[in-house]
């Protein structure tokens, strides 16, 4: 069969490669075609566009970005048209991924949606376009099933595709991982700024802030695959250190994180490392989400999950120097670091266990 997926982030990245991964046992003479990054790419098949080519970070920036947005639209539409896949699979990204499904679906093609967009927080009106172009909708996370039940919408709950991604990691020498990467012996405060330009700028300028008040720590960036190396260098010195496409290695061998939020947040805490959470947009885009976000108390999956407070939110004003340094002595040691710990164990059993993207391939592969 010839498969074409679309992802837009590093998420969706690492995702859509497990999810290729299983399509190939199942599927041994599978074609891909698909929009993603290297991870997908180490899969095999064709890449079409890579997504650090469209990530567009906050509503400023979609409409400073408009016209690259619709012809990236307009290209994907003639590629599927002139390729005619057997299944689309769109994988999360919304704003674009809806556009696509209808495109297709009145093409003839079917449509599978892997990892649905976070309608239950916002712009939940898009429940009815999944009804119309959607064939089958894969859920990751355990609420989203009666989410859209309660919309009429069948769907299925295959279980978290992170889960699989950390099971598969081989076991891991701190003391190897320092030597590695140039390290020294102090213990590791890892730091995960974001995947896109202007987002790591704004959330390593506030996260490095702290240095003066941990001199027994060292402080190692996870580099984003989308962004050069060259890009961190201003902000490396003797004890602000840099490793790229390492970020679980990285995560696995510190003390505790700071870390943007996101798919981040929840890969911290599978890894079972202390975090404290960080998010701060322009103002003009954090004024209109507060508008458009609904019924979520938390910005982070650890606490939507849970449906309560695991991890520490810093939102906006709330991220400053002063408070990340109070929440991070906190996960460093005592007893919030103890609690954070027991509340993970009860967060990977809320999740289920490994094999969603095993399970996603038998839906495709049915449809």
């Amino acid at each position: 069969m010839k498969y074409y997926i679309i992802a837009g982030e590093a998420s969706g990245d690492l995702h859509g490669s497990n999810l290729m991964k299983a399509l190939k046992q199942k599927d041994p003479s599978a074609e891909f075609r698909f929009w993603g990054g290297d991870l997908m790419t180490a899969q095999g098949g064709t890449l079409v566009k890579h997504y650090r080519d469209l990530a567009f970070m906050g509503f400023l920036e979609v409409v400073m970005n408009l016209r690259t947005i619709l012809n990236n639209i307009k290209f994907c539409k003639e590629d599927i048209q002139n390729n005619r896949p057997d299944v689309l699979i769109l994988v999360d990204y919304p704003g674009f991924n809806l556009r696509i499904a209808r495109f297709a679906k009145e093409l003839g093609i079917k449509v599978v949606y892997y990892i649905s967009p976070q309608l239950w927080a916002w712009k939940e009106g898009r429940v009815e376009i999944i009804k119309k172009y959607v064939d089958e909708m894969m859920v990751i996370l355990p609420f989203e099933e009666d989410f859209y039940r309660k919309h009429g919408v069948h769907s299925h709950f295959v279980g978290h595709p992170l889960l699989d991604a950390i099971s598969d990691l081989k076991e891991i020498s701190p003391e190897q991982f320092k030597s590695e990467n140039g390290l020294n012996e102090k213990e590791i405060i890892a730091l995960l700024p974001g995947s896109r330009k202007q987002e790591v700028e704004k959330m390593l300028e506030i996260m490095l802030s702290v240095r003066p008040y941990f001199k027994n720590y060292q402080f190692v960036i996870a580099g984003a695959p989308s962004l050069p190396k060259e890009f961190y260098q201003k902000y490396v010195d003797d004890n602000v250190h840099f490793v790229s496409n390492k970020t679980y290695d990285l995560l696995r061998c510190s003390k505790a994180a700071l870390v943007t939020s996101g798919t981040a947040t929840l890969e911290t805490a599978l890894l079972n490392i202390p975090e404290v959470v960080c998010y701060k947009g322009s103002k003009v885009s954090y004024a209109i989400a507060k508008r458009l976000v609904k019924n979520i108390n938390y910005i982070s999956l650890v606490n939507l999950i849970m449906n309560r407070e695991v991890v520490k939110e810093l939102i906006q004003a709330d991220l400053s120097t002063k408070n990340l340094v109070e929440e991070l002595n906190k996960v460093l040691e005592g007893q919030k670091r103890d609690q954070v710990l027991n509340d993970y164990k009860l967060l990977r059993e809320n999740l289920g266990g490994k094999g969603a993207s095993e399970h996603a391939a038998d839906v495709i592969l049915k449809v």
